[in-house]
C-alpha cells in the first residue's frame, strides 16, 4: 500500500511541476496585479489581516485587544475605545484612519502589529494595498469559501484550438494573462503512464501500452481512460485517499494497540468507489446510514467511518473524559475531511481567525453525542475485537448482501458502527474544553457563518446534518472535493490547504474554475467517476511535464 502511495505521488508532482503551477499567481504576484486595479478585501487585505492582526483583533473575544474586530466592518469603522476621536478605518478617506498610521509607523510604542507580538511588521507593498483598499472605500466581503459557489460562463481565450473541454478555459485564460503558452500534450507513452497511475495506483501493463500506441482513432485515450475506470484498482485507489481521510487502522492506537475488525468498512469503500455510489450517498451513508429510513447492513457499515478513531484499553481511565475524546475526533473527522475547516480550534474558546465560536463548536459536537458508544469497555480479544455498538455479520449475510467483504475464512464478522441512544443526552459547552467543566447547554446546529442550520428543514441529529451537508445552498461540501481530487491528481490542490478552506488557509489559485468545477459536480448527480474523467480528458491534464526556465522564473516570484 505504501509503495502504491509513493508511485502515485511521484506521477502527480511530475505533472504539478511542468503544468497547472505556471498558470497560478501567487500571493505576491495578486497583491502586484492588485496595485493596478480593484483591491478586493478577500484576496488582497483579509490574508494581511489574518496574518498579522487576528490575533489580536479578530474573532476570539478572549484575546481581544482595545475591544477592536478588524473582521468585522461594524466594528473597523467605529470610534475607537482607547483612542479618542479616532478610527481604525474610515472609508474613502486613508489619512485620517488609524489603521494605517499603525502599520505604516516604525515607532515601537505606536506601530502595529507590536513589536512583541512577534508577528512581523508590514512591508512597503502590503501598507500601499490598504491604503488603496481605504480610498476605494474599504469594502468589506465574506470570507470566499462561506459563498455558494456560481457557475459562471467559461473565460474567454485566444487559442481555442488547444481547449478540450471547460476546464481548459479557466486554465489557458490565466495563462495567457500571464504572457504564457500551454506545453505540448505529452507523448503517449508518458500519458498513458501518468493516468494509469492516476486513477489506479498502478503502471500499465505492456498489453494495454501495446494496444494504446496502436489504436490511431480519435476516442483513443477516452477509451483507455473509460477502461481504467472500470478496473477493481482503481476503487483501491481512491480507498487509499479516503482511508487516510477517515483516520483508518487496523489497531486501536492507545498503549495496548490492540486489532481491530474495521476492516470490512474498508472493503465498503472500495466497493462503494467501484460501483460509483454518488458522493451524496456515500458521506450521507457514512454520517447516517443506521439512520435512514430505508437502513440496511450496508448502509449501518458504512457508518463505522465515525469509529475509526482510537480507543483505551488502559485500566483505570475516566470513562467518560475518553468518551469525550472520542466525540472530539467524530467532529473534526467530519468538519475537517467534509466541510475542510478546522473547527478543532474552537474547542477551548473562540476561534482566532475564524468566525467559529465555542458555541458553535459544541452546536456541532451535539450530533454526535447521543451515540450509544462508552468511553472504557474493558480490553477487547481475538474473538471479539471490536466495541459497541456492534454490527455483527455473518457468511450467510456476507454471501447474500455484502459479497464486497473480503473475509473467506471469518466464519462472524463484528465491526463498530453508529447507533443511536432512546433518549436524548445533554450537551454543554465545556469550559477550556475539559469533560467534567460544563457550562452553557446546547442543541445540535451546524455552522452558522457557513450556512444556516434550518431546523424546519434539517433535524437535530446526524441524518439532519448530512441533508445540510448536501444543501445546494452549502458552500464548502462540493468545493472541498473537487479541490481533493484535483489534489490527487495534480499533487497541489486549487486550494492548497485542502483541510483549511478557512480564514488562514490559501487562496484558490483559480477560484472561478473551483466554482465552476463545484457546481457541475452536484449538478450532475455528484457523480465521482465523471469529475475524475472530465479533468484527465482536459487538455491542461494531457499537457507534457517538460518545463521552460522563463516559466520557472514565473512560479518563483
Amino acid at each position: 500500500m505504501l509503495c502504491m502511495k509513493r508511485l502515485v505521488a511521484i506521477s502527480s508532482c511530475i505533472i504539478t511541476l511542468g503544468v497547472v503551477v505556471v498558470s497560478c499567481l501567487d500571493y505576491k504576484q495578486e497583491n502586484a496585479v492588485a496595485s493596478s486595479q480593484q483591491v478586493s478585501y478577500n484576496f488582497h487585505i483579509r490574508p494581511i489581516l489574518s496574518d498579522k492582526c487576528f490575533k489580536c483583533h479578530g474573532p476570539d473575544g478572549g484575546h481581544r485587544e482595545a475591544g477592536l474586530r478588524l473582521d468585522l466592518a461594524d466594528s473597523a469603522y467605529a470610534p475607537l475605545l482607547e483612542t479618542k476621536g479616532a478610527f481604525a478605518i474610515v472609508p474613502g478617506k486613508p489619512e485620517e484612519s488609524e489603521l494605517l498610521k499603525r502599520i505604516s509607523s516604525t515607532d515601537p510604542g505606536y506601530m502595529m502589529p507590536t513589536p512583541d507580538s512577534h508577528l512581523g511588521a508590514l512591508t512597503a507593498e502590503e501598507v500601499e494595498l490598504f491604503r488603496k483598499w481605504i480610498a476605494q472605500g474599504a469594502k468589506y466581503e465574506s470570507h470566499w469559501a462561506f459563498i455558494a459557489p456560481q457557475k459562471n460562463k467559461p473565460p474567454q481565450v485566444e487559442n481555442k484550438k488547444w481547449v478540450k473541454n471547460d476546464i481548459d478555459y479557466f486554465i489557458l485564460h490565466k495563462l495567457e494573462s500571464m504572457r504564457l503558452s500551454p506545453n505540448e500534450e505529452a507523448d503517449q507513452e508518458r500519458l498513458l503512464k501518468r493516468v494509469a497511475y492516476d486513477i489506479t495506483g498502478l503502471p500499465p501493463t505492456e498489453e494495454m501500452m501495446q494496444r494504446f500506441l496502436a489504436d490511431k482513432s480519435e476516442n483513443a485515450y477516452e477509451k483507455i481512460v473509460d477502461e481504467l475506470l472500470q478496473k477493481p484498482q482503481y476503487g483501491e485507489r481512491m480507498a487509499v485517499h479516503w482511508m487516510d481521510v477517515a483516520r483508518y487502522s487496523d489497531s486501536y492506537g492507545y498503549q495496548d494497540d490492540n486489532i481491530r475488525t474495521q476492516w470490512p468498512w474498508r472493503d465498503w469503500v472500495i466497493h462503494a468507489f467501484n460501483k460509483n455510489l454518488s458522493y451524496d450517498q456515500f458521506i450521507t451513508w457514512q454520517i447516517a446510514g443506521d439512520m435512514l429510513s430505508n437502513t440496511d447492513k450496508e448502509k449501518i457499515l458504512a457508518t463505522a467511518f465515525l469509529r475509526n478513531h482510537k480507543y483505551t484499553e488502559e485500566g483505570g481511565v475516566v470513562p467518560e473524559e475518553y468518551r469525550i475524546e472520542y466525540l472530539i475526533d467524530k467532529t473534526k473527522t467530519y468538519t475537517k475531511a467534509i466541510l475542510g475547516i478546522t473547527m478543532e480550534c474552537a474547542q477551548c474558546h473562540d476561534h482566532k481567525y475564524d468566525p467559529f465560536s465555542q458555541k458553535d463548536y459544541f452546536s456541532m459536537f451535539a450530533f454526535f453525542n447521543n451515540t450509544r458508544e462508552v468511553g472504557y469497555e474493558g480490553d477487547v480479544s481475538v474473538s471479539q475485537p471490536a466495541k459497541n455498538p456492534i454490527l455483527s455479520i455473518s457468511n450467510k449475510e456476507r454471501d447474500e448482501l455484502l459479497q464486497f467483504i473480503n473475509a473467506k475464512d471469518t466464519t462472524k464478522l463484528r465491526v463498530s458502527v453508529m447507533g443511536e441512544l432512546d433518549t436524548l443526552r445533554k450537551t454543554y459547552v465545556l469550559n477550556r474544553g475539559v469533560y467534567d467543566q460544563p457550562g452553557e447547554m446546547v442543541q445540535a446546529a451546524a455552522v452558522r457563518s457557513v450556512m444556516e442550520f434550518d431546523t424546519a428543514r434539517f433535524t437535530r441529529d446526524r441524518l439532519g446534518l448530512a441533508k445540510w451537508t448536501f444543501d445546494e445552498n452549502n458552500p464548502l461540501t462540493s468545493r472541498v472535493f473537487v479541490n481533493q481530487i484535483w489534489q490527487l491528481l495534480f499533487g497541489n490542490g486549487i486550494v492548497k490547504t485542502s483541510g483549511d478552506f478557512g480564514m488562514q488557509g490559501e487562496l484558490p489559485s483559480h477560484p472561478e474554475l473551483l466554482d465552476w468545477l463545484a457546481v457541475d459536480f452536484r449538478e450532475n448527480g455528484w457523480d465521482i467517476k465523471r469529475l475524475i474523467k472530465q479533468i484527465v480528458m482536459s487538455a491542461t491534464y494531457r499537457q507534457s511535464a517538460n518545463t521552460t526556465k522563463t516559466k520557472l522564473e514565473k512560479r518563483s516570484r
